[in-house]
């Protein structure tokens, strides 16, 4: 079962998760909903070892500093 990114990316911005890990197996089915969130600008990923991914959530205001 595919987990719900949708929700994932909405509870990252409400603050419930602090991050989403995505591993090499599960990007594409995350970039899928992942480019077309209304707020993907504000879900930021920094790239770890063996493909994995770790997104957070920074906001636009966090940016400008």
């Amino acid at each position: 079962m595919t987990p719900d990114y949708q929700q994932m990316m909405d509870d990252l911005r409400a603050g419930k998760l602090a991050t989403i890990e995505i591993t090499p197996e599960t990007f594409t089915a995350f970039r899928a909903v992942w480019t077309n969130y209304a707020g993907r600008e504000t879900i930021v990923g920094e790239a770890k070892r063996d493909g994995k991914i770790i997104y957070h959530y920074q906001s636009v205001a966090d940016e400008i500093k």
